[in-house]
């Protein structure tokens, strides 16, 4: 793949439900403080104490207990089109063998930004984000058909990004 000059580690990466004993059982205080940091991850502990009535150094201890125990991550989410992404797409994979396997071996793919397992005509599907056609096609055809245990795998090529949002709140 090309050097983009933009750093390899260009997203987040957080290994989801790797552990844990089930859900996390938050009070409304803590819902409220999420759900104030959804609306705007750059509000301060100070205005959002004020919005729930809480001080700001309670409101600092809970949003740190909340991301020391994996319950949220506070990050700035990019536009790839911003940054010269142009080309994005969703890869089903199927395989065989220990899926679970063949995902690690997915998610160390630099320009893999997504990967579940899953059950039904895919065993796992994986979000790419690319320069463009040319490097999504090295992508595949270098880098995600080589893991061993990928069998096939179907592209949906993205034309447009009509909704993408990440405050599903906290129910």
């Amino acid at each position: 793949m090309r050097d983009s000059g933009v750093p390899a580690t260009r997203f987040p990466v957080r290994a989801i439900g790797a552990g844990g004993n089930g859900p996390v059982q938050l009070d409304e205080m803590s819902k409220a403080i999420i759900e104030k940091l959804q609306q705007d991850g750059r509000r301060s502990y100070a205005a959002i104490g004020k919005a729930v009535g809480l001080s700001e150094a309670a409101v600092r201890q809970r949003v740190q207990r909340l991301v020391d125990s994996g319950v949220m991550q506070i990050v700035a989410v990019t536009d790839p089109l911003q940054l010269g992404f142009s080309r994005q797409a969703m890869i089903g994979i199927r395989c065989t063998g220990d899926t679970t396997k063949v995902a690690e071996k997915l998610a160390q793919i630099d320009a893999v930004d997504y990967v579940v397992l899953t059950a039904g005509t895919f065993d796992a599907i994986a979000e790419v984000v690319c320069e463009d056609d040319a490097e999504l096609l090295e992508l595949l055809n270098t880098e995600i058909r080589a893991v061993p245990g990928v069998t096939s795998t179907e592209t949906l090529v993205y034309l447009k990004l009509v909704k993408q949002q990440y405050n599903w709140g906290t129910r």
